[in-house]
């Protein structure tokens, strides 16, 4: 009963966190006609949607660790703010909305692909390997920093580099404990030595 409140307070928050992230980028937008934020916002619906469909986990990673990395990795993006402190700092919309959409293209697959499957605490609710599996272990997170940076060059604010930094950070640091939990299936083992790269090929 307990983890069945908590379950439903964690969806309750995202989706309030959803609803100031939508009025802050649709203000913009309606103020700017700027497309940037609307790439970002279409990519945070489906985290709703999905929050709310996913099927339970086998395992989860109930540490208090685990839930502050979660908390402040989701926290990021509905604290962002469609403005900026040197309006000659940022990037043309028309070029940091096209790297936003690439995001959204790469962001959407890994969703679709991951299914009911998705979730947002550590936790292992089915090993997935194909599609964008087969490049990166978490390409939905590889969407989430392209499309961060994106935002950021269309946004430059010292506020929105330091929710970044720190939302961003948390969101590897998310990545890396989801391994952790998921290691514990050997059909996971198998995949993370066909797939070595944690989020961008070559690099990390």
């Amino acid at each position: 009963m307990r983890t069945t409140v908590a379950d439903w307070v964690a969806r309750i928050i995202v989706c309030l966190m959803f609803g100031a992230l939508c009025v802050n980028v649709l203000q913009e937008f309606l103020r700017t006609g700027h497309i940037t934020g609307l790439m970002l916002l279409a990519s945070e619906s489906l985290v709703i949607v999905l929050t709310l469909a996913r099927r339970p986990a086998t395992i989860v990673d109930r540490s208090i660790p685990a839930g502050i990395v979660t908390l402040v990795s989701v926290a990021g993006p509905p604290l962002m703010r469609a403005d900026h402190d040197i309006v000659a700092l940022a990037a043309p919309d028309m070029l940091t909305g096209i790297i936003s959409l690439l995001a959204l293209v790469l962001i959407v697959s890994g969703k679709l692909t991951l299914g009911r499957s998705f979730g947002l605490v550590p936790a292992n609710r089915g090993v997935v390997v194909q599609g964008p599996y087969s490049a990166v272990r978490h390409p939905i997170y590889s969407g989430y920093l392209v499309a961060h940076v994106a935002f950021l060059a269309a946004h430059p604010s010292t506020w929105n580099v330091v929710v970044f930094a720190i939302a961003d950070g948390a969101l590897i640091v998310r990545a890396l404990m989801e391994e952790r939990v998921l290691t514990t299936d050997a059909d996971y083992r198998d995949y993370c030595a066909r797939v070595s790269w944690h989020l961008i090929p070559g690099v990390f």
